[in-house]
């Protein structure tokens, strides 16, 4: 009898398409994952781990907490983070805008078609040119203080005043980059379900009820991803406006922590200490990003 094993059978072609499906979702993230940890994540902990050693004369020699000690009691990181604390403040506004805007246009309010057409200009001009535009705008004798004097209003020194200049800085970046979350907003609406807004309208709803009790709730993930969208930007990309308007002035009052890295690291040559900065820095987001988040996933289960 012969008892030799028969040939293999190959496994059916079902159980290696199953076998590709169950893997297949791991090997198309599989690059972008490593894209992230070799280039976020990564240098991120190398800076976190350079931010305990010197600088100077000290360099590369671990100094524990020395850095954030010294960060810490720099008045200028102390009026950056101050400013910090006011643009948390001023976030509401900035997401408010182009939510208002994107509303307009699509419940097609009079004017919606003056703002459709130009809600994205700014986003195409560099921080650098909108600075050097409004640097002209809100010069003490430029166009706007003209218009003041008109109307009887006593001119502002709107880049000169340390109480005022960094509320002129923050109010350009909002116009200068409220394009893109307005964007994002009309994206949300395209999913935003027409039928309650006809039952809205069938009811006599205002306005102002409308967007409280249908459009908010209907867009609760939209607006958390620009809120966060929006703080990112407002910590991390306005050096451009803070460099041509204000180069940190008057008295380092425009200072945010994206400036004070950059003269730390750039002009006083203190590594280390710019890498502590930074790794506050990227603290003070993830806190506020997850506190916002919070914050808008209670009111939207509330809705």
């Amino acid at each position: 009898m012969d008892d030799r094993p028969g040939p293999a059978r190959r496994p059916p072609a079902r159980s290696r398409s199953r076998g590709w499906e169950r893997w297949a979702p791991y090997v198309l993230v599989a690059p972008a994952v490593l894209i992230i940890v070799g280039l976020r994540l990564y240098p991120l902990l190398l800076g976190v781990n350079f931010s305990f050693t010197g600088d100077g004369d000290r360099n590369g020699q671990p100094v524990g907490l020395d850095n954030y000690a010294a960060l810490f009691d720099d008045p200028l990181f102390q009026q950056a983070l101050r400013n910090v604390g006011l643009l948390v403040l001023l976030l509401p506004v900035a997401v408010a805008i182009p939510g208002l805007l994107a509303t307009f246009i699509y419940l097609r309010v009079p004017g919606h078609r003056f703002f459709r057409s130009v809600y994205f200009f700014p986003a195409v001009l560099s921080p650098v040119i909108v600075g050097a535009i409004f640097n002209l705008l809100l010069a003490f004798d430029g166009p706007l203080n003209s218009l003041l004097r008109s109307v009887g209003i006593a001119p502002v020194d709107w880049l000169g005043d340390p109480g005022v200049a960094i509320f002129a800085v923050v109010g350009v970046h909002i116009w200068a980059t409220f394009g893109m979350a307005l964007v994002v907003f009309l994206a949300g609406f395209a999913t935003l379900d027409s039928a309650l807004l006809d039952a809205a309208r069938v009811d006599g709803a205002a306005l102002h009820q409308v967007i409280r009790h249908v459009i908010i709730p209907g867009l609760s993930r939209t607006i958390q991803f620009v809120f966060v969208t929006t703080m990112i930007g407002m910590l991390t990309a306005m050096f451009g406006l803070l460099y041509v308007m204000t180069s940190g002035g008057p008295e380092g009052s425009t200072y945010l922590p994206e400036y004070y890295i950059w003269i730390q690291q750039g002009q006083m040559n203190r590594p280390a200490l710019a890498s502590a900065a930074s790794t506050v820095l990227f603290l003070i987001m993830l806190v506020v990003g997850l506190v916002q988040i919070s914050i808008l996933r209670r009111s939207g289960r509330e809705d």
